[in-house]
């Protein structure tokens, strides 16, 4: 098949044990982001099978209308990101592992690590060494506080073992049904929503983004947050309520946030707004990026691509 890998930005894939499993197929990978559709569409003319990287490409009920080749579309996880009604009206098969097994490490110690450089001042001090000046400020310690973690899930579940590892208090929200399972296997839950939001030194959120889960932080959630506290999102973006971050950090509450994510990305101006809040410590996007989370994500994408080539395709997600 003539396979087309889109936005692998450092050309990684090519390098992994796993890419030896497209031999045979006639694959294209594109290492840059491509934002005008008519263009992308040209791009990947002939491609009959397109391989997402996460969501870094939108699939559009219009791009879809210009790929009269195209029979498959392999990725890993969730899928807001495609239409999913249009790749069945146009007879284009997507496949995706949601990963029900063990959760991803890498986003889960990324997120430590923001916690970690938020705490601990670790840019603004690296910037003031560098600059001359030496220490900038004074940091916290984690020892005693409290993390509330919204979501109880895999991910979820390994931050709060290194939370605990670090002396920490756990607390939870999450769905009524997320909520029971942490229940269930002794965990505290916060009394309430304001409880939750209202009580933790840290807030840290673990959540798929679907139809359900959009926007479902809102700025009264925000404003019931202490004026001391850390929010960190390595999730969804589309999980705030938009523009309600950004105006949440400049009233104060919370007092700073750690972020991966963004409602734009990737991010190409160095005068965004959220980005050089100087309440937040940032990174671009790279809870998931590490060769050893590439490996499992892309075994998984390519399983799927030789399945469909073997007339016998798996992972398939209906409408």
């Amino acid at each position: 098949m003539r396979v087309h890998i889109l936005d692998d930005w450092f050309d990684t894939l090519r390098n992994l044990k796993c890419f030896s499993k497209l031999d045979g197929h006639d694959v294209v990978v594109w290492n840059d982001h491509c934002t005008d559709e008519d263009e992308l569409a040209k791009r990947i003319q002939d491609a009959e099978a397109v391989v997402l990287f996460r969501e870094r490409t939108k699939i559009t009920a219009s791009l879809l209308a210009k790929l009269p080749n195209l029979k498959l579309i392999s990725q890993r996880s969730v899928y807001p990101h495609i239409d999913v009604e249009a790749c069945h009206a146009n007879d284009v098969m997507l496949c995706s592992n949601m990963n029900a097994g063990k959760p991803s490490f890498a986003a889960a110690e990324h997120t430590w690590a923001l916690i970690l450089a938020s705490y601990k001042q670790l840019p603004a001090q690296m910037k003031s060494l560098q600059e001359g000046h030496w220490q900038m400020g004074v940091g916290r310690t984690l020892q005693e506080r409290t993390i509330g973690l919204y979501g109880y899930g895999r991910i979820g579940k390994a931050v709060a073992g290194y939370a605990r590892a670090f002396g920490m208090k756990v607390i939870w929200w999450g769905s009524e049904e997320g909520r029971a399972r942490a229940r269930a296997n002794g965990e505290t839950i916060a009394a309430s929503r304001e409880d939750f939001f209202s009580t933790p030194d840290i807030i840290s959120v673990h959540v798929r983004l679907n139809a359900t889960t959009r926007h479902m932080i809102r700025a009264s959630d925000f404003a019931n947050m202490r004026s001391d506290a850390l929010f960190v999102n390595t999730s969804r973006a589309g999980l705030i309520e938009e523009g309600a971050m950004l105006n949440a950090l400049n009233l104060g509450h919370p007092q700073s946030a750690a972020l991966d994510v963004f409602d734009v990305e990737p991010i190409t101006s160095s005068q965004d707004a959220l980005a050089n809040h100087p309440n937040v410590v940032v990174t671009p996007h790279i809870g998931f990026v590490t060769e050893d989370e590439f490996e499992i994500q892309f075994s998984d994408i390519f399983d799927q691509v030789v399945a469909y080539g073997e007339g016998a395709p798996i992972h398939i997600v209906k409408a």
